[in-house]
C-alpha cells in the first residue's frame, strides 16, 4: 500500500529548530520501545502527533480516562521521539517509515537515531550490555569514536531500524541505529539503560536510567504483554489483546 494512507497528526503547534529525532519502536527485547519511554518521562516530553493509519488493528489506549492513539509522537523544538504501545503489522513498516523520514526532512532535521536491540545466547552472563552503531554514512562513524561506541563493519541488519537506515540514505537525512545487546524473548531494561547512556553521550543529555536498572523486574513484567504482540505479530494477531495493559502507563 501506499505511504498515503498514514498520516501524522499534529496535536501541537510546534515551531521545530533543526530537531533530532528519536525512534524506539518495539523490536527485540523490547530495549529501544523501553528506552524510548523512559526518555519520554524522564525529560516530561509532551505528545505533539500521532500517527493515523487504517493499516493498524483497531485499538486505542486509554489513561486516566483519555483515550489516545498507540503510536505517539512526543518532543519539543529540538528534539522528537517516536514510540508505539502496540507491536507494529508488518504491512504497516514501509508506509510509516516513508512518512516519518519525510516529515523529517520537511522539518529540516539534522539526525534520526534508532534505538534496537540484538539478541545475544550468553545476555545472562552479561552485566553490562555492549552498544554498537550502525551508520547510514561512513563519515559519522568518527563522531561515533568519539563518545567510545563501536559502529558495525560487517553484517545483515534487518527489521524496522535497517528501512529507517536506508529510507534516510536516500533522503539524505544522517542517520544511526544503536544497537544493544539484548535478551530476545525477555523484555531487557538493562539494554535500554545502556542504549540511553550512549543517547546521553551524543546528545548531551542527563537522563537517569537507574530507575531502569532498580526497577528492571517490574518494567519486565509491564512490557511482557507487548513482547508477546511483537514476537507474534501477523494477520489476526491482535485478537486477544484488549486485556492488555499499555505500556507506559501500568
Amino acid at each position: 500500500m501506499s505511504e498515503e494512507v498514514l498520516e501524522i497528526v499534529m496535536k501541537k503547534d510546534v515551531k521545530f529548530n533543526e530537531p533530532v529525532a528519536v525512534e524506539g519502536f518495539p523490536d527485540v527485547g523490547l530495549a529501544g520501545a523501553i528506552a524510548s519511554m523512559h526518555l519520554i518521562e524522564s525529560l516530561g516530553l509532551e505528545e505533539i502527533a500521532y500517527i493515523e493509519t487504517p493499516l493498524l488493528p483497531p485499538i486505542m489506549v486509554v489513561h486516566n480516562g483519555e483515550l489516545l492513539h498507540p503510536i505517539r509522537v512526543y518532543g519539543n523544538e529540538r528534539l522528537i521521539v517516536f514510540t508505539s504501545e502496540i507491536a507494529l503489522p508488518l504491512t504497516v513498516l514501509n508506509p510509516l517509515v516513508k512518512k516519518v523520514v519525510e516529515w523529517l526532512k520537511s522539518l529540516n532535521a539534522k539526525l534520526l537515531i534508532a534505538l534496537t536491540g540484538i539478541p545475544v545466547e550468553n545476555r545472562l552472563e552479561i552485566e553490562r550490555p555492549e552498544v554498537y552503531a550502525v551508520v547510514s554514512k561512513k563519515e559519522y562513524s568518527e563522531m561515533l569514536s568519539k563518545h567510545k561506541i563501536e559502529v558495525l563493519q560487517e553484517g545483515f541488519i534487518s527489521g524496522i531500524y535497517a528501512l529507517f537506515l536506508k529510507e534516510c540514505l536516500k533522503a539524505g537525512l544522517p542517520a544511526i541505529a544503536l544497537v544493544a545487546q539484548s535478551f530476545l524473548k525477555y523484555p531487557d531494561p538493562g539494554a535500554a539503560a545502556e542504549l540511553l547512556t550512549s543517547l546521553n553521550s551524543i546528545l548531551s543529555l542527563n537522563v537517569d536510567v537507574k530507575p531502569l536498572l532498580e526497577n528492571a523486574e517490574e518494567i519486565r513484567l509491564k512490557a511482557r504483554d507487548l513482547l508477546r504482540q511483537t514476537e507474534r505479530v501477523a494477520p489476526g494477531a491482535y485478537r486477544n489483546v484488549e486485556g492488555e495493559l499499555p505500556l507506559m502507563y501500568r
